[in-house]
């Protein structure tokens, strides 16, 4: 059995490449830009907002607070004029990057971790390369890319930004399994 101690080395270089993949992703290339849209008022928008200051969470429109009422004729009006949204509000100020990827390496480490638990209860020293590449590959694919289909399900997430998000966790788990298979105990 491979204990977690002899995965170490694969768990960090798998978080540090992952990390660099993803800014390399998102600062570089800016894949994802084309998912970020404005509004073409955003100045109404910002002051009608501030009219009513929003703590930080996920706010909704039209608003339901019983599901029971979703068939009322007002809650269904509402529905089929529009506007359907949902929309995450942020504390006011500058994001704080340090903090927000410091937070993404650590959750990187977590995932790498995990994978590496799973692993070395599943594959024994000496497994070949292209086999520890493959299981590691699909663990760190589905810890990456599975929240992303979730939120196009039920948040109306843009399924074409389900699809970059899932080449990123194809990138991700490409370098995991990387990483796993030519470090994996021998």
């Amino acid at each position: 059995m491979v204990t977690l101690m002899q995965l170490w080395a694969p768990i960090v270089l798998s978080a540090v490449l992952v990390f660099v993949a993803s800014s390399v992703i998102h600062m570089v290339l800016q894949f994802h830009k084309p998912e970020y849209k404005g509004f073409a008022n955003e100045d109404e928008v910002r002051a009608a907002m501030a009219r009513q200051p929003l703590p930080p969470g996920k706010y909704v429109v039209p608003y339901c607070d019983d599901h029971k009422r979703m068939g009322e004729p007002e809650m269904l009006r509402k529905f089929q004029e529009g506007p359907v949204g949902i929309m995450l509000v942020r504390p006011p100020g500058l994001m704080n990057m340090g903090k927000l990827l410091g937070s993404w390496f650590l959750f990187a480490l977590v995932v790498a971790f995990v994978v590496a638990y799973v692993a070395s209860h599943t594959l024994p020293a000496g497994t070949s390369y292209l086999e520890v590449f493959r299981v590691v590959g699909a663990i760190t694919f589905l810890a990456y890319t599975a929240g992303s289909v979730i939120d196009g399900i039920w948040m109306g997430k843009q399924w074409s930004a389900v699809l970059r998000d899932a080449i990123d966790g194809l990138v991700y788990a490409c370098v995991s399994g990387g990483a796993f298979g030519w470090l994996w105990p021998r």
